[in-house]
């Protein structure tokens, strides 16, 4: 199910700010890390995990050593040349999110809170939710790589 505050187009969607379940927890995505920026109210020099929705679109980025790692693994945000990405498949089940190749992510709460669904209606263009509802589960894991090295950060 698909909610959205304004009954116009989704035409600039790249600009909308979306609530969904992720593959680990609730999360805003958006292709605008400004507007995720100004949501959780952190500096716009702080970077997001970018999500793809695809092992194909970042293949040429990690390292040939370690292309099999990121492929098979679930639930695991990758840093690379500190820049961090994942994989997720779970928004396959939306049409409206299988046609962004990419986008920023962040979890759904206030700084130093956990996830208040007031909250995050508020600031959110777009609600995407299936039977299950939206719920709070553990962050991903955070692995570091490079060509010779791989180290778990979280």
């Amino acid at each position: 199910m698909v909610r959205c505050k304004s009954n116009t187009r989704l035409s600039s969607i790249k600009n909308k700010v979306i609530l969904t379940q992720a593959d680990t927890t609730v999360g805003f995505i958006s292709q605008n890390h400004n507007r995720l920026s100004e949501i959780k109210e952190r500096p716009n020099a702080k970077p997001f995990i970018k999500i793809y929705n695809s092992f194909r679109s970042i293949q040429s980025r990690i390292p040939k050593s370690k292309k099999n790692l990121v492929r098979r693994a679930n639930k695991t945000t990758f840093i690379v040349k500190n820049k961090a990405f994942r994989v997720d498949k779970t928004y396959k089940n939306s049409q409206l999110l299988r046609d962004l190749e990419w986008h920023y992510s962040t979890s759904a709460n206030e700084i130093g809170k956990s996830f208040c669904r007031e909250f995050c209606e508020d600031k959110t263009d777009i609600i995407v939710e299936d039977q299950n509802g939206l719920n709070e589960l553990a962050s991903s894991r955070l692995i570091k790589i490079n060509n010779t090295k791989i180290k778990a950060l979280r």
